[in-house]
């Protein structure tokens, strides 16, 4: 079994004769308590070419010390990484393997570097004698198992904060560490260092240019930044974290979304491949998300029901339902992650963005492209509207809603791709559509809810249980629609008030 916590640490230059100067000066620190030195043994996995290290991400086999374990550190920010330890085996632990498939890509994860330790101990605690930071001196001798055979020597210091501590507090420290001369670590980590030191680090991506000068350039800006996000979340989803699989979800349908969008700026012919899978991933993203919102719409609507109206088992059958449910979802998108489709999806991104089929139009300047790319979704999304607004309410009107809501979010994604280039009218109209994309949304998740509610109502007369909760709800879901329906017109024409073509530049 994995277990996960939140490290925050900062880490600096030092030799064996640095000064420590007195930390009982940093406010809050009563005393500065020893705890001994730890000989440490920790070998670093990675793929032959350090896929793992060029994402700053760390997986190690560690004995010695009071953490012996596994130990993979996946980057939250600088200086905040999230730590999993599993216990001691000779293998990598299939948990942890499964969390870095997203770098590794089916590669082989092998040692690449050693590093023995001798860390002397510091605990700063406060008067009650409580835990504020851990401060290690550790002396770090480190040895190239693959690319190369070299070694290197080094001391440094880290500083963690202590479990659910303020980061404010290290920035204390910090200012009395730098007082004293004790300068920051040009590495992230020791194993950084230990890859720069001992042969060859790993490859880096290239530089982006500070300003996007032709559309492309934005464009594509735009999709690498959408890519690494899809990268960024798949370990969250895996760890079933809040919001991972919506976050993937919506990086997968705006890198989609831009892909069809931008046919003038990106070859169509070989976009087509790469968008059709995106499509199969979100859909199989879509499961779990789709079951996560409508399990918290459920929810929230039993709980506004009054006592004296919760007739029959109601809260047990929900929960019933919506584990079961989340389950189920959860099994489909892990499963989609660990299949080798998604492997190719990757690799097929990671290919496009490294030779990117770029047509004339890329050329262009930006503003006029990426403006008019955004008036051609406006003009798919009014024409969906106005369909969806002719017809009488019914079944065929809310198919044609739900298309014009999937029509708002292309315009609105395509506003996020010419923000940088057209500014403040960008914005704006991202903000417009988002409206109507609230609408139209929360009127499919009535639809959704309603088909949900009669599910539930079935399940429980069959069971010999009332249904009449499940009745009450599918009413107010049906008038909730109601109301969105009667809200459209009006969203819609503030949203597309006159002068939307000409603050575009169209």
């Amino acid at each position: 079994m994995a277990d996960t916590k939140r490290e925050i640490e900062r880490k600096y230059e030092a030799t064996p004769d640095t000064p420590m100067p007195d930390l009982t000066k940093v406010p809050g620190v009563a005393d500065v308590v020893g705890k001994g030195v730890a000989e440490l043994d920790a070998v670093y996995y990675d793929t032959a070419d350090l896929r793992l290290a060029a994402a700053s991400v760390t997986l190690r086999r560690r004995t010695g010390g009071a953490d012996a374990g596994w130990h993979l550190k996946l980057p939250v920010s600088p200086g905040v990484r999230d730590e999993i330890t599993a216990p001691l085996s000779d293998g990598i632990p299939a948990g942890l393997a499964a969390l870095v498939r997203v770098h590794a890509r089916g590669e082989e994860l092998v040692p690449v570097v050693r590093l023995l330790s001798s860390r002397d101990v510091h605990h700063l605690v406060d008067a009650d004698g409580a835990l504020l930071a851990e401060l290690s001196r550790d002396a770090v001798v480190a040895e190239r198992l693959h690319g190369g055979n070299g070694t290197a020597q080094w001391d440094e210091i880290e500083v963690e904060l202590a479990d659910g501590g303020d980061p404010a507090f290290l920035d204390a420290v910090d200012k009395r560490l730098r007082k004293a001369e004790v300068r920051a670590a040009a590495a992230s980590s020791k194993l950084a260092r230990a890859l720069t030191e001992t042969g060859t680090g790993p490859a880096r991506p290239s530089p982006e240019p500070s300003a996007a000068r032709t559309a492309g350039d934005q464009v594509l800006a735009y999709v690498r930044e959408q890519a690494a996000a899809i990268v960024a979340y798949d370990p969250g989803v895996r760890r079933d974290l809040p919001d991972a699989v919506h976050r993937m979800r919506v990086a997968t349908r705006r890198l989609r979304s831009t892909l069809r969008t931008h046919r003038k700026v990106l070859d169509r012919h070989a976009t087509q491949p790469v968008i059709d899978e995106l499509k199969w991933l979100a859909a199989e993203l879509g499961v779990a998300r789709d079951q996560e919102v409508l399990a918290e719409r459920l929810h929230s609507r039993v709980d506004a029901v009054p006592v004296t109206l919760l007739l029959g088992p109601v809260a047990a059958r929900l929960r019933q339902w919506s584990v079961a449910g989340a389950a189920e979802a959860r099994r489909t998108a892990v499963a989609a992650l660990d299949g080798d489709r998604y492997l190719a999806l990757l690799d097929a991104l990671d290919g496009l963005l490294a030779d990117p089929p770029l047509l004339k139009a890329a050329e262009h300047a930006p503003e006029d492209v990426l403006a008019k790319a955004v008036l051609k979704e406006y003009d798919r999304l009014a024409a969906r509207m106005a369909h969806a607004l002719s017809l009488p309410a019914g079944e065929e009107r809310d198919l044609a809603m739900h298309d014009a809501r999937k029509a708002a979010k292309r315009a609105r994604y395509a506003a996020e791709v010419a923000r940088p280039a057209l500014g403040k009218p960008a914005k704006r109209f991202g903000k417009r559509m988002k409206a109507v994309q609230q609408v139209l949304g929360d009127h499919q998740d009535s639809v959704v809810a309603r088909q949900a509610l009669r599910d539930l109502a079935v399940q429980a007369h069959a069971a010999g249980e009332s249904a009449f909760v499940w009745g009450l709800l599918y009413g107010r879901e049906e008038a909730r629609a109601g109301t969105r329906e009667t809200e459209l017109p009006r969203v819609w024409a503030e949203a597309s008030a006159p002068g939307i073509r000409a603050a575009l530049g169209g």
